[in-house]
């Protein structure tokens, strides 16, 4: 029984969905366009401002793709009328970003600037401030695409345990471990 499923998805003012004949969902707002394919076997109903998505029977394969399906939908819908943004923070000596149009350059401590081409859908900004880490600030509507450019920047250089050096989310917490020294009596 999927309850996140059977919650309805309320449809804000400014906010336009369409279904298609094959279920395909396109969701319109004031920061973009989204759409997803649904399962056809789905029903997809828009009343009152609210969408709802049935499953056709209780099969475990069913039963799994309600919750997704609803959840994709709801991000859309989040992501075209308020947006989602995330907020990375460089933790190290020396760790400097600096944001170019759709170009992200990044040093790391390596021998090398690394940079990175951001898609169009990703906003991108860098903040340094003085006695402060420097802060990658990324802005999109499409929750999925701005996850997957969050994960590709912090595997440059994931948060380290002894010394908490990286790139971490902010407010994230990195648990710390104590070196050789801790442990020698």
């Amino acid at each position: 029984m999927s309850r996140i499923g059977k919650a309805p998805i309320e449809i804000p003012a400014g906010v336009t969905v369409d279904v298609a004949k094959d279920n395909v969902v396109t969701v319109k707002g004031p920061k973009g366009t989204l759409s997803q394919a649904v399962n056809p076997e789905f029903t997809i109903t828009i009343e009152d401002g609210h969408l709802h998505i049935a499953r056709p029977t209780d099969d475990r394969e069913h039963r799994a793709q309600h919750g997704l399906y609803r959840a994709l939908v709801h991000n859309m819908v989040v992501g075209v009328s308020t947006g989602y943004r995330k907020e990375l923070e460089l933790v190290g000596v020396g760790y400097r970003a600096t944001a170019t149009g759709q170009v992200l350059e990044l040093s790391l401590g390596y021998s090398h600037a690394i940079y990175l081409k951001l898609p169009p859908e990703v906003k991108v900004e860098a903040k340094s401030e003085r006695n402060k880490n420097p802060l990658i600030i990324l802005e999109s509507d499409d929750k999925q695409l701005l996850g997957q450019v969050c994960a590709k920047i912090r595997s440059f250089r994931k948060p380290e345990p002894y010394k908490g050096k990286g790139i971490k989310f902010v407010g994230e917490v990195i648990r710390r471990k104590s070196g050789k020294t801790a442990g020698a009596k």
